[in-house]
């Protein structure tokens, strides 16, 4: 086995057998998104994000870090594909928030063929991201540990769509071009220094947990999600409280040398969306 996928089973607990089959791929689909917490922090100190394997490697196993879809699922697709899976990335538009007009290619996910069958892969989209693959199939609802899914086509154009209570919502488009590391580049420099991308406005955070539910962070303003319902909730106080909690509930390192990030640098982070509150809206 090789050094990086000892870290990465390491990292996402995983320690079982790993072959090329549905259950290893569900299960490292499921074990990274409880492991690795979605998060931005980095746009907003601000740090330039780095897509080569070993700025993935360092800052998301090393240095106990989390991260947005360009290097989750940079990470996820690495790991895969050391494993044996025949995969590789695509980019998606996102319209979560129904845009006017169709937006750029910001959104990263992975393409995984498996037994003749083309299915999706997606640890990086925050509190909706995907927790187990999906089959490449249209108007098939399709359940996860975390959820409902379904894939709309319409000649090239893939849309993945989540259930929310009676109704579904859009999350993003894609089609399966071939996507090049320059574009996963030029769709993380947007992302991350575009003026109105909401990565720029406010801290946000997100793991899931084993038993369905998860954890979400916008701010300062916390949340345990349990089966569709806010179990607990809290507005933390202060950047100190924030600066426990990112370690103690989402598990971030914050002690190495080229990853980590000290209380005073949130504190910067957070006192600038104090004095800006009309940021993001």
């Amino acid at each position: 086995m090789s050094p990086f996928l000892t870290a990465w089973f390491s990292r996402i607990n995983w320690t079982r057998p790993a072959a090329v089959d549905i259950e290893t791929l569900k299960g490292l689909h499921l074990h990274h998104n409880c492991a690795i917490p979605f998060e931005n922090l980095d746009v907003l100190l601000p740090r330039e994000i780095q897509l080569d394997d070993r700025s993935l490697e360092d800052k998301l196993l090393h240095g106990r870090r989390g991260g947005y879809c360009f290097e989750q699922n940079g990470l996820l697709e690495r790991g895969l594909r050391e494993v044996g899976f025949n995969v590789r990335s695509v980019l998606g538009r996102v319209v979560l928030a129904n845009p006017p007009q169709m937006p750029p290619r910001t959104h990263r996910l992975v393409r995984v063929e498996l037994d003749g069958e083309r299915w999706i892969a997606d640890v990086g989209f925050g509190g909706q991201t995907l927790t187990a693959p999906l089959r490449l199939v249209a108007d098939l609802e399709q359940e996860t540990p975390h959820g409902v899914y379904r894939l709309l086509n319409e000649g090239n154009d893939w849309t993945l769509q989540y259930q929310h209570q009676d109704r579904w919502q859009s999350m993003y488009v894609f089609d399966l071009a071939r996507q090049y590391f320059s574009d996963h580049v030029m769709g993380n420099f947007w992302s991350a220094h575009w003026p109105q991308s909401h990565f720029r406005h406010h801290l946000l955070a997100c793991l899931h947990l084993p038993d369905g539910g998860k954890l979400t962070l916008t701010n300062f303003n916390f949340t345990h999600w349990q089966d569709g319902h806010a179990g607990e909730k809290q507005h933390l106080p202060d950047v100190e409280s924030l600066y426990q909690l990112l370690q103690e509930r989402f598990g971030l390192g914050v002690d190495d040398p080229r990853n980590g990030f000290t209380l005073a640098d949130l504190a910067s982070v957070m006192s600038a969306f104090d004095t800006h509150p009309e940021a993001g809206k």
